[in-house]
């Protein structure tokens, strides 16, 4: 079916400002997220890394509690997405002036003033990815069909941030101006969000609790081994992850590429390529060897990452970049349709939440810490000379073992019951 034909039921000009609105949203991450590296090995600011990459996580756990208690409920989602954007603009805006003056003696901590400015940031971009998508979702009337399409807008506006900051900037990405590009585009879809179409909150007039936003039903499902072993894995194979987002631009670049950000970038062209062609592999090879092929790939990215070390051979750098579009789509795409298929539909949306909850959340926290560690371990010696680079041969060779320990446990233990429909849990 053609996007035109795809999009019938719903008017042009609602997907064209959606579709903008979906751009912007990862325009602003993108612009940020895999630069930052750049700039904090510039300014010598290497050893906040693993902090820098713990401010998403900490707000991807924060961010439903303040959409489930407070913009799901009360306010129209259209309005606090512009309010969100505007005050997240405002943190990064100030990086810039802050930064310089900052006194080098200040310890490289969480309390770092650069990584309060970004924790600041994180806790209003976060909450925004589920209002955008709620945004979107009301105002489309057949959604399996066009919200790919817009969707689809977004992981092109994180490519367009890469080349803006890439070749936009004086500097690259090790310019401290990529901040301002973050508060610029930021500010613009905050004052775009105010002229979206009318979006009522979703659970007006409705109590929930903690528990139930936070998806802690959900844990229920544990009680059957594959779905907790599935949760386990996805657990896990975060961490990896983690590492990939707070070293691999740093490693694109030390390999030799000249602009390291815009490399980074074909990880998200490969990911537009997967995500169209999941629903044909997904009828072709079901749950458990798409969900295989996804953690397999991880193993064979790190694989090619630490077989690169050596001697910077480019090829295999570019080739783990690319894989991104398998690690992340096949795991983390089949995932979610694996949790919607194995949950009651009466806790599928909290099931859901968990889901996130514990892989952008928690696995993402953990991997940030432990890669950080890891790093420090094949850091230089003080006294090497200048110049010379981390062991990164070692850096990559235990998370590509790590992934590969959790290939086993979920080839071994993890069953996919294909015509076994999760059953509604029975009314009280």
């Amino acid at each position: 079916m053609t996007s035109s034909s795809a999009t019938a039921k719903t008017p042009a000009g609602t997907v064209t400002a959606l579709s903008t609105m979906m751009f912007l949203q990862f325009f602003v991450w993108g612009a940020w997220y895999v630069p930052v590296t750049g700039w904090l090995n510039e300014a010598g600011y290497r050893d906040l890394t693993a902090w820098v990459f713990t401010v998403c996580p900490i707000a991807a756990i924060v961010s439903p509690l303040f959409l489930g208690m407070v913009a799901d409920r009360f306010f129209a989602s259209q309005r606090v997405l512009g309010v969100m954007h505007l005050l997240g603009a405002a943190f990064m805006f100030a990086i810039p002036f802050v930064a310089p003056h900052i006194d080098p003696a200040t310890p490289l901590t969480f309390t770092h003033p650069v990584v309060l400015l970004l924790l600041g940031h994180a806790l209003c971009y976060m909450p925004t990815l589920g209002l955008s998508s709620t945004v979107a979702l009301q105002h489309i009337t057949n959604p399996e069909k066009v919200f790919p399409i817009i969707r689809v807008l977004g992981t092109i506006g994180w490519i367009v941030a890469a080349y803006v900051i890439t070749y936009g900037l004086e500097g690259g990405d090790k310019s401290i101006r990529q901040f301002w590009v973050v508060a610029a585009a930021s500010a613009l879809l905050g004052v775009y969000s105010f002229f979206l179409p009318h979006t009522t909150p979703p659970l007006a007039g409705r109590k929930v609790s903690v528990g139930q936003i936070l998806g802690l039903d959900a844990l229920s499902l544990l009680k059957e081994r594959s779905y907790f072993v599935f949760v386990l894995c996805s657990l896990l194979i975060c961490i990896p992850l983690a590492g990939y987002y707070a070293q691999a631009r740093t490693y694109v670049e030390v390999s030799g590429f000249a602009d390291a950000t815009q490399t980074m970038s074909w990880g998200q062209v490969s990911e537009i390529f997967f995500m169209l062609i999941i629903p044909l592999l997904f009828v072709r090879l079901g749950v458990k060897k798409m969900l295989l092929v996804g953690m397999i790939a991880w193993v064979v990215r790190y694989g090619l990452f630490a077989g690169a070390a050596g001697n910077h051979i480019q090829w295999m750098v570019l080739i783990g970049v690319a894989l991104h579009g398998i690690c992340y789509d096949f795991f983390f795409v089949t995932g979610q349709i694996y949790v919607d298929k194995a949950s009651p539909t009466t806790i599928r949306g909290q099931a859901q939440g968990f889901y996130v909850l514990i892989t952008q959340g928690l696995g993402m926290i953990i991997g940030a810490q432990l890669f950080g560690k890891l790093t420090g371990m094949y850091a230089p010696a003080k006294d090497a000379p200048a110049g010379t680079q981390p062991d990164w041969f070692h850096i990559w060779l235990w998370p590509a073992l790590f992934a590969a320990v959790i290939v086993v446990v979920f080839f071994l233990f993890f069953k996919d019951k294909k015509d076994a429909p999760a059953k509604d849990t029975p009314a009280a």
